[in-house]
């Protein structure tokens, strides 16, 4: 990374802690069965400021560039999601480290990528929250193609070796719980929102 890179990287960090010290959150909606999210007077820790700020200085290398992110291993996993974007995950990550999502999601206008959320998944809904006012979502069990399109099942056995489209079979996953960070892309309806309206296909 060249310095004026590493300038601009530290230059939106610091502006980050700064808005997330003095400005409030709307409300978050969370799912059945977890803690209430932040109300609409919740105002960032800092502990959450420096969680967060670091959540950013790590991923700003992916922010408009995807090829970044295709050359550190993540992959496209879901197609354009009316709400959330496209998904490329990182199989080579497991468990939370801030600095390390395992799921980018990206919105695209035209030819350029946009970095919009850091996401997460657990196998359940974590017993103590790895981000303060965390709230999750859930998907389904699925199975996965290498084109990104993915199929709803039980079991991996039931998928086939090939999507609708003629894409290889990848992978399978459980039902899952996740956790979006909306770090890049503002989202009126919270910072851990599982759905953004400003995001339409």
């Amino acid at each position: 990374m060249s310095r004026l890179s590493r300038w601009r990287v530290a230059a939106a960090a610091a502006a980050l802690v700064v808005g997330l010290a003095g400005c409030s959150h709307s409300a978050v909606t969370p799912t059945a069965g977890n803690a209430p999210g932040p109300s609409p007077t919740w105002t960032a820790s800092p502990a959450l400021a420096r969680q967060l700020t670091s959540a950013r200085a790590a991923t700003a290398k992916y922010l408009t560039d995807i090829s970044v992110a295709h050359a550190d291993g993540y992959e496209i996993i879901t197609p354009m999601m009316d709400g959330m974007g496209y998904h490329y995950l990182n199989k080579n990550i497991e468990g939370f480290d801030v600095t390390k999502p395992a799921i980018l999601v990206y919105e695209k206008n035209g030819t350029a990528w946009q970095l919009a959320a850091l996401e997460w998944v657990f196998p359940s809904v974590p017993t103590t929250p790895p981000l303060e006012g965390a709230t999750y979502g859930s998907f389904p069990a699925a199975c996965h193609y290498v084109d990104g399109t993915f199929v709803p099942a039980a079991a991996q056995k039931d998928c086939a070796p090939k999507s609708q489209g003629g894409s290889l079979f990848n992978f399978w996953h459980p039902d899952l719980t996740t956790l979006h960070v909306w770090l890049w892309y503002d989202n009126p309806d919270g910072l851990y929102h599982g759905t953004n309206p400003l995001v339409v296909s």
